[in-house]
């Protein structure tokens, strides 16, 4: 089935919106299968797509043990921050006392080349970590990484580890102001705060804006009335574990590793 779903996508590429497949022009269109003595060869399609996976699964076997993301065991203070969650304190602040929020470039489609190099190009997608492409370009319209991104439009937030291209400048960059405490772990969790707390205001028609978000505010975990950000970093780090372990687990499985 996965490798006739591949072979239909490609005979329906030629369809576009308002030109799409009905049961009338589903009847006219041919499709590519692969054939032996004049019959569909089901056993190749089956062995052809349990080697891509077996491929895919030593690859990411591979990976997981150069990463050391193997190690899916849990610390103390990982299981205790997982515990106490519910009874978590949150107080609201200001977005411009804990961020500094900028417009991010605005670099045309039409003006790049699709997979022309390594360098992240955003739009206000929920898809793929809101990249539409990796590119190169001109470095001086790059927009530092390490920060939320919000697809302004769409309201659709992101944390971006690198360096990346925005492709409007309706979108916003969010970066810490707390620098010493700025890391992948506590940018996931805030962009997560951020999405949650701003959410609800904006929506294709009534767009965020750097205006806007001026008077915004986040709901942020507290200690001692100041900004947790320990306890965003741990509980982060519990929450990739506990996503690494069933991945480990997963392809243990898929190649008998007890």
């Amino acid at each position: 089935m996965q490798y006739l779903t591949a072979s239909f996508q490609k005979s329906l590429n030629s369809s576009t919106w308002g030109l799409g497949s009905t049961i009338l022009t589903m009847a006219e269109i041919k499709i590519k299968l692969p054939s032996k003595n004049n019959r569909i060869d089901f056993k190749f399609m089956e062995n052809f797509i349990t080697q891509l996976e077996n491929e895919k699964i030593k690859e990411l076997e591979a990976y997981l043990l150069v990463s050391g993301l193997k190690d899916y065991t849990l610390t103390e203070e990982e299981e205790q921050v997982l515990k106490d969650f519910e009874n978590e304190k949150f107080e609201e602040f200001d977005v411009i006392k804990e961020f500094e929020v900028k417009n991010a470039g605005n670099i045309l489609s039409r003006d790049i080349t699709k997979n022309s190099g390594k360098t992240p190009y955003l739009c206000a997608s929920t898809e793929n970590n809101a990249v539409s492409s990796y590119i190169s370009y001109d470095e001086k319209y790059l927009d530092t990484g390490n920060c939320v991104f919000i697809g302004g439009k769409t309201f659709v937030v992101t944390y971006q580890e690198k360096d990346f291209y925005s492709n409007d400048t309706h979108n916003l960059v969010l970066y810490s102001k707390n620098k010493n405490k700025k890391n992948k772990f506590n940018q996931l969790y805030l962009a997560t705060c951020v999405n949650k707390s701003l959410k609800h205001k904006y929506f294709w028609g009534d767009s965020i804006s750097n205006r806007k978000i001026q008077k915004d505010k986040v709901s942020l975990p507290i200690q001692n009335k100041q900004v947790n950000y320990e306890i965003m970093e741990t509980f982060i780090s519990a929450i990739e574990k506990l996503v690494i372990k069933d991945v480990v687990l997963y392809t243990n499985k898929k190649l008998g590793i007890r």
